[in-house]
């Protein structure tokens, strides 16, 4: 019985061969993929940017002398009014050079009175011909020369009664005191920054950006919220982009103007929100990326044979889960977005249709 079982799968298995063997071969299946339609369409995309909020005019207070600072009078944090008294740096040079200069004032004053009397005396001698007009000239400029030597001797102490006054570090406008630099005990350089001072009144929002952010023109004016209360938000319109990049970040910095009604405090963390001006795009989705030669490329399925070519494209940006074809592809055209792998030029596959990008 056993014998008769093998011998009947012998000869099943000989058919089969047979009828393998003059079937002859089959036709190789076309290769499913997933294709979009490129489609043009306008794209107005934005982006939100953090930033925080500073006074638009802010100064560096600073001695305009040099001295051991004696007397600070404000914080950080603090208000100050336009003439306030912020700091002190010890007088007692400068009161010298004063008293030195008004007694060279006094002496140049006494020899212009005497030079005056000198030649109000030869002029009256030489109306009656008593003395020389040769006497008469060089009393006059003796005078001159007095009353020259007073001048700058009057010069002198104007001098040192400013440079006396420089020994106080006044506020230049209302404001805020923003830094401090100094602290009481130490000898400030003249030009030394000492106090900054963010003046009251309108105020930015100050945003470091990649230089790309901004390459494009700007639709309108953006929005402004306070991190802290996204409730509330601000209209902003750019005022300023720094022409040059921070070495030191490789950023820009952005300026926005805010309404000077805002009620929002220096130093305020805040996110701006902008819409670039609508330019018709083609966007297609990230599987749609390959690669030829190094650069970026796409694969486009011919229509009339089904036959896939790669295809060379240059990106104008990258968005969350799309690129934007800058050149390359036109609308219409079929790429392949789904089944990109192990493809080759001229394969013939079979596609479907996904939903337009």
């Amino acid at each position: 019985m056993r014998t008769i079982l093998i011998a009947n799968a012998i000869v099943c298995a000989i058919g089969l061969g047979s009828c393998s063997d003059s079937s002859g071969p089959t036709e190789p299946v076309p290769r499913q993929v997933g294709v979009v339609v490129a489609k043009s369409e306008p794209l107005a995309q934005g982006g939100a940017l953090t930033g925080e909020v500073r006074a638009r005019i802010q100064t560096d207070l600073s001695f305009r002398v040099s001295g051991k600072i004696v007397e600070r009078l404000v914080e950080v944090g603090q208000s100050v009014k336009a003439g306030q008294l912020l700091a002190r740096i010890d007088p007692e040079e400068q009161k010298a050079d004063l008293d030195v200069a008004a007694a060279n004032l006094q002496s140049a004053q006494a020899q212009q009175t005497q030079a005056q009397l000198a030649f109000d005396r030869q002029q009256s001698l030489f109306r009656t011909q008593v003395t020389t007009r040769a006497a008469l000239d060089q009393a006059q400029e003796a005078l001159l020369t007095a009353q020259a030597s007073a001048k700058s001797a009057q010069a002198l102490l104007e001098t040192a009664q400013d440079t006396l006054s420089y020994t106080e570090l006044k506020a230049d406008a209302d404001g805020v005191i923003t830094a401090r630099n100094a602290e009481v005990g130490q000898v400030a350089q003249a030009a030394q920054v000492v106090f900054t001072l963010a003046h009251d009144g309108d105020r930015d929002a100050v945003f470091e950006v990649v230089e790309s952010a901004f390459l494009r023109p700007i639709e309108g004016d953006g929005t402004v919220t306070l991190l802290s209360d996204p409730s509330q938000k601000i209209t902003a319109r750019v005022r300023e982009i720094s022409p040059t990049i921070d070495s030191s970040t490789g950023t820009i910095k952005v300026k926005v103007a805010l309404s000077s009604d805002a009620p929002i405090p220096l130093g305020a963390p805040v996110v701006g929100r902008f819409n670039y001006v609508a330019q018709e795009v083609i966007q297609l989705p990230w599987s749609a990326m390959t690669s030829k030669d190094g650069k970026p490329a796409v694969w486009i399925v011919d229509p009339a044979s089904s036959a896939v070519s790669v295809r060379a494209v240059n990106v104008a940006g990258y968005e969350t889960g799309s690129f934007i074809v800058k050149s390359g592809v036109s609308a219409g055209e079929a790429v392949v977005a789904d089944g990109t792998k192990f493809l080759r030029p001229g394969e013939i596959v079979s596609y479907v249709k996904e939903a337009s990008k």
